[in-house]
């Protein structure tokens, strides 16, 4: 059984790639850096961007995935609600993504045993957000730009950075699995 430290990381989406496999299910961080959000509607275009052999309009290359779809935003504010949705949503999508570079997922909730797979098969990571929280995690987000599939409304692609934005790593890059494994 894994047990938790209780004791927080802050991690830069930007220099993980060497601690990637430091980072243990049941780690819980404090998320700075670069992230698009995409929910079920952008990862169905990814897909049929990528089957028509199209580029992403993002770089999926080493990238970090919030789940969210932010609500409109309030004057004065960098973005509206942005809390995380069901990652299981995005099943279906997600190994074809990791096959092709994607490294970090933020969301909430439990993954397929196919994901579960395809992130211990790629070195990649999950992390589950606070879910109904997603005012307060709005204010983690110090920028937020469109990039892509601005028809979507709140399910486009943004570009977001987070500062010390917490998150609990549910799949490590071994395989190991926060819901299943950690006894706390």
């Amino acid at each position: 059984m894994l047990k938790n430290t209780y004791s927080i990381k802050k991690i830069d989406l930007q220099n993980i790639a060497s601690d990637l496999q430091s980072l243990k299910a049941g780690d819980m961080v404090l998320i700075s850096g670069i992230a698009y959000t995409a929910r079920d509607a952008a990862h169905k275009r990814f897909l049929q961007q990528l089957k028509a052999g199209e580029d992403l309009p993002i770089d999926i290359k080493n990238a970090t995935v919030y789940y969210a779809g932010p609500t409109n935003k309030p004057e004065n504010a960098v973005i509206g609600s942005c809390g995380p949705t069901t990652s299981g949503r995005m099943d279906e999508f997600t190994p074809t993504l990791l096959d092709r570079g994607l490294k970090i997922m933020i969301g909430k909730g439990q993954r397929s045993s196919e994901v579960i797979e395809s992130v211990k098969k790629n070195k990649a990571l999950y992390f589950a957000a606070i879910g109904g929280a997603g005012a307060l995690a709005s204010e983690c987000i110090i920028s937020s730009k469109i990039v892509a599939y601005e028809d979507l409304g709140c399910e486009a692609v943004r570009r977001i950075e987070f500062k010390d934005f917490p998150a609990i790593l549910i799949l490590d890059t071994d395989g190991n699995n926060f819901y299943e494994d950690v006894n706390i």
